[in-house]
């Protein structure tokens, strides 16, 4: 169940704050409260409709709201809850306790368990994060808390979201700090097996220590990110694909601060003013089909964007997923402060 605060909005709210509502959440409803007791919900569709009808942006909420929602009772089991979203054709469930409070939102997905996959997921966790120090002077970047808990256990839990169970973290740096906190994985139902760098190897090197044969397509990750990416949907994604290799990647902008003067020879051809660079960037997280490990090097360093490139210069089918969701590297103290102002929105279950 996820936390209806942010997605709330009361009575005599204006249709513009009910979309900023719906746009704060993944669910496409916002809910009309007073108080705890919930007295209605507007979803995309009912907004839509109230343009159309010519209503605006600052008209009031409070006559188009539908005031007889379906709704959930926390005393219900989760079976009964999807059966019941399921036969009204809805996503989400406001909840209500005995006495008919809200107190939080149901959503179809997240009753729906993912199946359990032996898929192996690799974390990499054993930067030095020079470049924030002094927070890790004492501890490793993955172990920094944003929110409430270490960023690399709010990276285990998303994965454990979605059925993954056989994960290793590749350690180097204070590594003590990760093993004492996460152990063999028991607290979380998981098991966690450690591959040691005693030498710095990069992202892709690190895979030469897997102790065994794999023989599934595997995850990658950097450990000092943040994303609500569906982990299930990027894996289905490269199996449907027939990827050798899938990565990540991020939309960037980079606006130019100037006019920029496009030539023929010395004749001027076009004038734009501050044009917006698009790009795509690497968003730090691989999928590999087991073959592919056989191309790592041996105790060398060795990047992912080396072995990207080496199979694409070799003709090897290599995807890219573009992730539109909630996306940040914590590199630099900025980033580490930007990311525990987001935590609770982006991460409510």
């Amino acid at each position: 169940m996820r936390k209806a605060s942010k997605i709330s909005i009361c009575r005599d709210a204006r249709i513009r704050e009910a979309i900023e509502a719906i746009d704060k959440g993944v669910m496409q409803i916002a809910l009309v409260v007073d108080g705890d007791k919930l007295l209605g919900t507007i979803t995309d569709g009912d907004i839509r409709r109230a343009f159309l009808q010519g209503k605006g942006l600052e008209d009031p909420v409070d006559s188009l709201f539908n005031s007889k929602p379906l709704v959930g009772h926390i005393n219900q089991p989760k079976e009964d809850l999807v059966q019941l979203a399921l036969a009204h054709g809805v996503k989400q469930l406001p909840m209500l306790d005995d006495n008919d409070r809200l107190v939080g939102i149901e959503y179809l997905d997240d009753c729906l368990l993912s199946p359990k996959k032996n898929n192996p997921v690799v974390l990499m966790a054993g930067g030095l994060g020079t470049r924030l120090r002094p927070l890790t002077s004492d501890i490793p970047k993955p172990m920094l808390t944003v929110g409430s808990k270490p960023i690399l256990e709010t990276i285990l839990e998303s994965f454990i979201r979605y059925g993954f169970e056989n994960f290793y973290f590749s350690v180097n740096y204070k590594s003590e700090k990760i093993r004492e906190y996460f152990g063999q994985g028991e607290r979380f139902g998981v098991q966690i097996r450690y591959l040691n760098e005693t030498e710095r190897l990069g992202t892709a090197g690190a895979l030469s220590l897997l102790p065994e044969k794999i023989d599934q397509s595997l995850i990658v990750m950097n450990g000092d990110l943040l994303t609500n990416v569906n982990f299930e949907h990027l894996l289905n994604y490269h199996r449907l694909a027939k990827s050798n290799a899938t990565m990540c990647v991020r939309e960037y902008q980079l606006q130019v601060p100037y006019g920029v003067v496009y030539t023929d020879g010395a004749i001027i051809s076009e004038i734009r003013e501050k044009p917006t660079q698009k790009f795509f960037v690497n968003a730090g997280i691989y999928v590999l089909e087991p073959e592919i490990l056989q191309r790592i090097p041996q105790q060398t360093f060795f990047d992912m964007p080396q072995l990207y490139q080496q199979l694409i210069d070799d003709k090897k089918k290599v995807c890219s997923f573009p992730i539109k969701d909630y996306w940040m590297d914590i590199g630099q103290p900025t980033d580490f402060e930007q990311a525990n102002s987001e935590y609770d929105d982006a991460f409510d279950f």
